[in-house]
Formats: C-alpha cells, structure tokens, sequence
C-alpha cells in the first residue's frame, strides 16, 4: 500500500537536500481523483532544477516508490516527477511565477516569487555552469 506521508518525506527531504527555495505541498484529494499531492518548489538554474528532480526521482526509487515517468529534463526549466499519487514540480522562479500551480490547485504563490514585472519568456532562460 502507498505511504503518502512516507512520500512526502523522502521527496521533500530530497528537494531541501540540493537547496529547493519555496517548498509547497498541496493536498489535490478534493481537486482531482488523479494523485493526491503535489509538491512544488523553485531551483536557481537549469542544472538545479534537472538536480533537484533527479534527486527526488532517486530517493523516490531508493525506497521502493514506483516512478511513472518524468518530463521536462532537457531543457531543466521545469522537471515533473510523476509517482503516481505524488507529482513534484520542480520549476525555476519566471516559470513558477508565470504557470503559478499553487492558485490553480487551491494553494497560495510563494510571495517572494510575485512582482518579477515581465511574463515568462522561454527564450531568455540561458544554461548556467
């Protein structure tokens, strides 16, 4: 039977271990009948969102948590890790800003991520060493 805190923990846990910013755990039960959390949290850089959500996959894995799939690695702006009743976000901040899933799924916006000034703009984001 899946664990759902047991997740959480090991995600969360795997998320502050590469230094997430802006760690949001939503209960989605009333939202949908298709996963019943969802974590979202912000990286720095292309690199950090890629390692973020390669750590949280690896740590899911590790103790025994099925991944169903992840998308968005190459281009590291947004990475989703999909564990069945458990999907983590890992987004840099515009694109955070810009998509904002914590008001679509009954949540708050972290309020350091408001007043960027501009949309989103996929062309601007540089890989950063």
């Amino acid at each position: 039977m899946f664990d759902l805190e047991k997740a959480k923990s090991i995600a969360i846990n795997a998320l502050e271990d590469i230094k997430a910013k802006d760690i949001t755990v939503l209960d989605t039960r009333q939202l949908t009948s298709l996963f019943e959390c969802m974590i979202v949290a912000t990286g720095d850089s292309n690199r950090q969102v890629r390692a973020l959500a390669n750590n949280v996959r690896e740590e899911l894995k590790t103790n025994h948590i099925d991944i169903i799939g992840t998308e968005g690695e190459a281009s590291g702006e947004w990475v989703l890790v999909d564990a069945g009743p458990i999907v983590i976000h890992v987004m840099q901040a515009a694109v955070r800003d810009y998509y904002n899933l914590e008001e679509l799924w009954g949540g708050q916006k972290p309020s350091n991520l408001t007043g960027h000034g501009r949309p989103w703009d996929p062309a601007s984001q540089r890989e950063t060493a």
